[in-house]
């Protein structure tokens, strides 16, 4: 793995699958999947000869999960510089240790943060992070979805070109991997990124049809100093940029004004909220979800990394996504359990897929849930999954038709946890 040279081995077609013995809504049905899609859901769905089959031991079966913001190779930073200030944290901890990283680094700590997702559910993760065709590499071995994207820093650069350069190098390689790997654009944020360089990426976003992943809004000195610089603030300078639209994923959005959420919902862009780390780091203020969704706002749900959250357990974060809401308005009808699991799911984003329920036509991205643990007994779903369990409770993953965990066992686990801590201590210790 040097540089850029990854090779991505292609994988055939899985063959046709179908889940027997699993229950949707409450109702025992069968799903069948080909060519990595739902073809068949239904009570009396069953498996065709030559099938692989599935029996789900009357195991609930959901949607994917979709983290919609995170770096997923900040596992390798889990722990590094916990209960510090953001920008001392970052300062004298992160951007030290992530100077260091090489390709190597970042391909097992995204293959680390894959395990980690699937057994909590998620099947899809949205990420920006350094040495972009490791990760895209790393979530292809290890069967996840993944929308991938470098990140693009040119402010305080003497080669903005070179910046450019390679972040184009950066998308023609992840664009190769092809499967369930798709690439994206990741300015880093307005104030790290020049606004030349924003049009010219809304320009490359244009031509080459893919999205544009950006912190936005973050904190309160981000808004200031881009009113101070620009006067305007982020999403307005993105808007004037020619960078905000419904190919625009927003992580974090806790300094939104009046006027930025309704230029948002008029532009269709997605914001992705992300309240354990925003709570973790004491951004000061928690994304409006009610008054986002009351404009028809786009929302997704992140977990960030592992290095600012901990867990990338988004199906654990979804509590507390469901609990700041209902606490900030003071309603505790805000944001219902079905409501939050959707967002979860991305069914609250066209970007982020907009599945509300499993159906034919639909990407064979699914989870079996167990229903009969303890904690979850005798509460119904979607309740139980949001209110009282965790990313414990799933069983088994399936992205694009193929079974990537069984019994909560994914291939490799002990090869990459071993790899992982070795890194780590090396990175940690600055050696």
């Amino acid at each position: 793995m040097t540089g850029h040279r990854i090779r991505f081995c292609r994988m055939s077609a899985p063959t046709p699958l179908c889940l027997s013995n699993v229950t949707l809504d409450g109702i025992g049905v069968g799903v069948r999947c080909a060519a990595g899609r739902i073809v068949e859901v239904g009570p009396g769905v069953a498996a065709l000869p030559g099938d692989e089959v599935l029996d789900g031991g009357g195991m609930a079966v959901l949607p994917g999960l979709v983290n919609g913001h995170t770096h997923a190779a900040m596992t390798l930073l889990r722990g590094y510089g916990d209960d510090l200030p953001l920008m001392e944290w970052l300062q004298t901890r992160i951007w030290p240790a992530e100077a260091a990283l090489d390709a190597h680094d970042v391909y097992w700590g995204t293959r680390l943060a894959a395990i980690e997702m699937l057994r909590s559910g998620t099947t899809h993760f949205f990420d920006m992070y350094w040495h972009v065709p490791a990760v895209a590499r790393a979530a292809s071995d290890t069967g996840i979805r993944a929308t991938v994207s470098g990140v693009f820093i040119d402010a305080g650069t003497d080669d903005p070109h070179g910046v450019r350069a390679a972040a184009l190098e950066d998308l023609d390689a992840v664009r190769a991997a092809g499967g369930t790997i798709e690439a994206s654009l990741g300015p880093h944020a307005v104030y790290t990124v020049t606004r030349d360089s924003l049009e010219w990426l809304a320009g490359v976003a244009t031509e080459r049809d893919v999205p544009v992943h950006i912190h936005l809004s973050e904190t309160s000195e981000e808004v200031e100093r881009c009113v101070s610089e620009h006067g305007c603030t982020p999403p307005a300078l993105l808007d004037a940029a020619g960078l905000l639209g419904p190919s625009t994923l927003c992580a974090h959005g806790n300094w939104l004004t009046a006027g930025d959420l309704e230029l948002l919902a008029d532009r269709g862009a997605t914001v992705v909220t992300n309240p354990v780390s925003n709570l973790k780091l004491a951004t000061g203020k928690v994304f409006d979800y009610t008054a986002a969704r009351r404009l028809g706002i786009p929302v997704g749900l992140g977990t960030d990394g592992a290095a600012s959250n901990n867990s990338l357990d988004l199906l654990g974060d979804v509590k507390i996504f469901a609990l700041v809401n209902k606490q900030a308005a003071g309603d505790p009808a805000v944001l219902p359990a079905s409501e939050a699991l959707e967002v979860a799911s991305g069914g609250a984003s066209p970007l982020l897929g907009g599945r509300c329920r499993l159906g034919p036509g639909d990407p064979a991205d699914l989870i079996l849930v167990r229903t009969d643990g303890v904690e979850m007994t005798p509460s119904p779903l979607p309740a139980a999954l949001v209110y009282a369990t965790s990313g414990a409770a799933v069983d088994t993953a399936v992205v694009a038709g193929r079974v990537v965990m069984r019994n909560r066992e994914v291939p490799g686990t002990e090869e990459v946890i071993a790899e992982v801590r070795s890194r780590a201590a090396r990175l940690r210790s600055g050696t």
